[in-house]
C-alpha cells in the first residue's frame, strides 16, 4: 500500500489585516452571491430615490446576506489533512486500482465541501465528490478507482476542495499540496519453461569458474585496491565511472541475461498502444519477467544503450524483473537509425543474449553477426512489424522474408522466432526453445 498524506493551508491573512480573508471571500461569491449584492443595492438606492424606507432596509438586507456569509466562510478556521492511499504503488497496463481518501477536520466546523482529486488522462476522468458539513475532529473517508491505459509514471494530485456555504452564495477553492506517485508497468503474460543455454556467468572474488566462451576477455571489474598490479587496470570503466577499476578473473556462478529491445522509431509501425513498439515492449517484460523467476540477472539494453545503471560488473544485482520492468515503464522511441554498440564490452556482455527486434536493415544484420560470438547463447524474437500496416487478414499471411529472416539468424548461430501481431507470445517463446 503507498499513502501520502497532505494538510492545506490556511485563509492568507495577517495578524494586523484580518481583512485580506475578506477579500478573499469576495472574489470567491457565485453568481448567485453577486446578484444578491447588485439587487440589494440597487433596490437600497431605488428606494432612497423614491423616498422609500423599507425599500431601502430590504435593499441592504438582501446585499448583507452574501457579504456576511463571505465574511464568516473565508476568515473559518478551515483546516483539513488528507490521507492518499494506493492500492499498490505499481500496476500493470489494462488492470484497475482503488484509491482511498481520507479527511480529517482538524480545524473549525466546516461547510458544504465539494472534492475534486486531479489524476492523468490515461487512468480515468477526474473524481468529483460532495462531503457534508464536518465538524472538528470529524473523519470522512471516499474511494474511487482508476484504470491504466498506458505505461508511465504519474502523480496523482493535488486535491481540490471548493468550500460553500448553505445558501449557494459562496464557493472557496482551496488545495493541498502533496501528490502520489504511481508507476504504470507494461503489461506482461505468463511464458512456459524452455531449455536456456549459456546461462551461468558472473563477477566476484571468491570463487573461480571456468570461461563460458572460452575467450580470456571473460573478465569483469571491481575497485581498484592498494597492491593491484597497474597491468589489470580496465580503462573504459574507469572513465565511465570516475573511480580507478581493474579486472578480475575469478567470479561466482550466476545467471545472467542481456536483454536487448529494439526501440527505434523506424523499426515500428503503428502509434499508440496498439503500436508494434508497444507489442515488443509487453514481450521484453514478460521475458524479464520470467527469467528473474527463475533467478536470472537480468540487464537491460536499447537501441540507444545500456538503460539501466547498476552494479552488473560487482555481481551484486538481485534476480528482479522491478528495475527493468519501471524503465520500460517510460522507455521512449529514439530516432537514432542505428543500434548502438557502446554497451558491447567483455566486461558486460557475457552469458546469454535475447533480443527483441523490429524491422532489421543491412546494417543491423552486420552488427548482430558480430554480436553472437560475444555470449555462449542468442536469442531472437522477431516482430513481423508489417502486420500493424494493414488489418487482420481472413487468412494466414506467409510472406517469404519470414523464413529466409529467420534461416539468417540460424545460419549465424542464433536461436530465432518470429511473432506476428496476432500470435501468442508464449507459442512464440516455446518455439524458440526448440
Amino acid at each position: 500500500m503507498a499513502a501520502s498524506s497532505a494538510r492545506t493551508a490556511p485563509p492568507p491573512r495577517t495578524g494586523d489585516r484580518p481583512r485580506h480573508g475578506f477579500r478573499e471571500g469576495l472574489g470567491s461569491l457565485t453568481a448567485r452571491g453577486r446578484g444578491f449584492v447588485a439587487g440589494g443595492i440597487t433596490a437600497a438606492v431605488a428606494g432612497t430615490v423614491l423616498g422609500e424606507r423599507d425599500l431601502v432596509r430590504i435593499g441592504f438586507l438582501v446585499a448583507l446576506i452574501p457579504l456576511v456569509t463571505a465574511a464568516v466562510t473565508a476568515l473559518r478556521n478551515n483546516r483539513l489533512s488528507l490521507t492518499r492511499t494506493l492500492g499498490a504503488p505499481q500496476i500493470e497496463v489494462g488492470t484497475t486500482m482503488e484509491v482511498q481518501l481520507e479527511l480529517v477536520n482538524v480545524g473549525s466546523t466546516t461547510g458544504l465541501l465539494l472534492v475534486e482529486e486531479q489524476v492523468p488522462w490515461a487512468l480515468g476522468q477526474r473524481p468529483r465528490f460532495v462531503v457534508d458539513a464536518m465538524q472538528p475532529g470529524w473523519h470522512r473517508r471516499v474511494s474511487y478507482p482508476i484504470r491504466a491505459e498506458v505505461r508511465g509514471i504519474y502523480e496523482i494530485g493535488p486535491m481540490r476542495l471548493r468550500v460553500a456555504d448553505p445558501f449557494g452564495m459562496l464557493a472557496l477553492n482551496r488545495a493541498f499540496t502533496k501528490t502520489s506517485s504511481l508507476v504504470v508497468i507494461p503489461a506482461t503474460e505468463p511464458l512456459p519453461r524452455i531449455a536456456l543455454g549459456g546461462a551461468w556467468s558472473g563477477t566476484g572474488d571468491n570463487r573461480p569458474r571456468p570461461f563460458s566462451t572460452g575467450s580470456a576477455a571473460d573478465v569483469t571489474v571491481r575497485e581498484y585496491r592498494q597492491g593491484d598490479d597497474l597491468r589489470r587496470v580496465h580503462w573504459r570503466s574507469t572513465a565511465r565511472l570516475g573511480d580507478l577499476m581493474v579486472r578480475r578473473e575469478e567470479q561466482p556462478w550466476q545467471s545472467r541475461c542481456t536483454l536487448f529491445l529494439d526501440n527505434r522509431a523506424g523499426s515500428h509501425r503503428g502509434s499508440g498502444p496498439d503500436s508494434s513498439l508497444e507489442r515488443a515492449i509487453t514481450v521484453t517484460a514478460s521475458i524479464a519477467v520470467h527469467l528473474a523467476d527463475l533467478g536470472y540477472q537480468v540487464r537491460l539494453v536499447s537501441a540507444d544503450g545500456e538503460e539501466i545503471d547498476h552494479s552488473w560488473h560487482d555481481g551484486d544485482v538481485a534476480a528482479h524483473a522491478r528495475p527493468v520492468l519501471e524503465r520500460l515503464a517510460v522507455l521512449p522511441t529514439t530516432k537514432a537509425a542505428q543500434i548502438s554498440a557502446n554497451w558491447v564490452d567483455e566486461t558486460v556482455t557475457g552469458g546469454m543474449f535475447i533480443g527483441v527486434f523490429g524491422g532489421l536493415t543491412s546494417d543491423d544484420r552486420a552488427f548482430l553477426s558480430r554480436l553472437h560470438g560475444v555470449g555462449s547463447a542468442s536469442y531472437a524474437v522477431l516482430l513481423d512489424v508489417s502486420d500493424w500496416g494493414r488489418s487482420r487478414p481472413e487468412t494466414p499471411v506467409v510472406e517469404h522474408h519470414r523464413e529466409e529472416t529467420i534461416t539468417w539468424f540460424q545460419h549465424r548461430g542464433w536461436k530465432a522466432a518470429e511473432l506476428s501481431r496476432w500470435e501468442s507470445l508464449p507459442d512464440v517463446w516455446q518455439e524458440l526453445g526448440r
